[in-house]
């Protein structure tokens, strides 16, 4: 299917890569992309992202078949009543937002009211650099691309949807907005408070000066998501905070379990928890494709 225009709302690691995956395929005939910034205007010309980057997100979004909401989730709700005067009439709505249940109760109905469809998407996909440069278009291959629809979702845009994340090389996935926000809080956001809480804690300036200097490779590969966009995660987290907050109870449960383990030099219950560890990740690893980075 090849669309005539696709908008996208936010053009920076996320919105980049899908413009350059969608101009490799041929899948639109026209991609323009919204930006906030002047400066973002000839970082997406350098990259080769969109046909057109534009401050004015009207321009951006008029006439477009497809809408693709890549910007942090605290921006999708006002960025969506300030283009809804232009949005084309039966025009498609997706998202790449981490949290999807509070995205879609926000954003179905105003699409709807204006006969516009939306549908929540997430693809797993990402990495610990930002912006448009950082952009590349096989960031969708092979990843896992969650498709949310509701009961009241328009069937054919959920088929054009899904289409669209097959195309661009994901690997597809539907679910309900809740069950995804439920499991996403365990496999992805808590990796990201936890790797945020590393390095917070071990780079802390309180500590030795050879601190930084004792930290090699394991801690770099374990703490390499804490370097992703602080408004992103933010958003991710507080959008999210019901299940990400019992996530972290329980993950702090078995963090104190190992606690109790060490304090009475419990040898069986320390191997115990390293091997469990590694034969369910071996376990994960051997049966998955490789995943993109998260």
């Amino acid at each position: 299917m090849r669309w005539n225009k696709i908008a996208l709302v936010g053009v920076g690691l996320l919105g980049g890569s899908l413009g350059l995956a969608i101009k490799r395929r041929r899948l639109a005939r026209r991609v323009e992309g919204y930006v906030r910034r002047a400066a973002s205007v000839a970082e997406c010309r350098k990259a080769g992202a969109v046909g057109r980057a534009t401050q004015d997100l009207a321009s951006a979004v008029a006439g477009a078949d497809l809408v693709i909401l890549c910007t942090p989730l605290a921006q999708m709700r006002p960025l969506v009543k300030q283009m809804l005067p232009a949005l084309k009439r039966g025009a498609i709505v997706t998202d790449v937002g981490s949290v999807k249940a509070s995205v879609v109760r926000e954003l179905e109905g105003l699409i709807a009211r204006v006969g516009g469809h939306f549908v929540g998407s997430h693809p797993m996909a990402g990495a610990e650099k930002t912006g448009v440069l950082a952009a590349r278009a096989d960031l969708f291959v092979d990843a896992v691309c969650v498709v949310t629809p509701t009961r009241k979702s328009n069937q054919a845009a959920v088929a054009k949807v899904e289409r669209f994340w097959k195309t661009v090389g994901g690997r597809l996935l539907t679910l309900t907005p809740e069950a995804h926000d439920a499991v996403v809080s365990r496999s992805s956001h808590l990796p990201h408070v936890v790797a945020a809480t590393l390095a917070s804690y071990v780079l802390h300036p309180g500590n030795p000066k050879h601190q930084a200097e004792l930290c090699a490779n394991g801690f770099r590969d374990t703490t390499r998501i804490a370097s992703g966009s602080p408004e992103m995660w933010r958003d991710i987290a507080l959008a999210n905070r019901r299940n990400l907050a019992k996530t972290v109870e329980v993950f702090m449960t078995e963090l104190r379990k190992l606690q109790r383990s060490l304090v009475k030099s419990d040898v069986k219950a320390v191997t115990s928890f390293f091997e469990t560890a590694k034969r369910r990740r071996d376990d994960w690893c051997s049966r998955a494709v490789s995943p993109s980075p998260e």
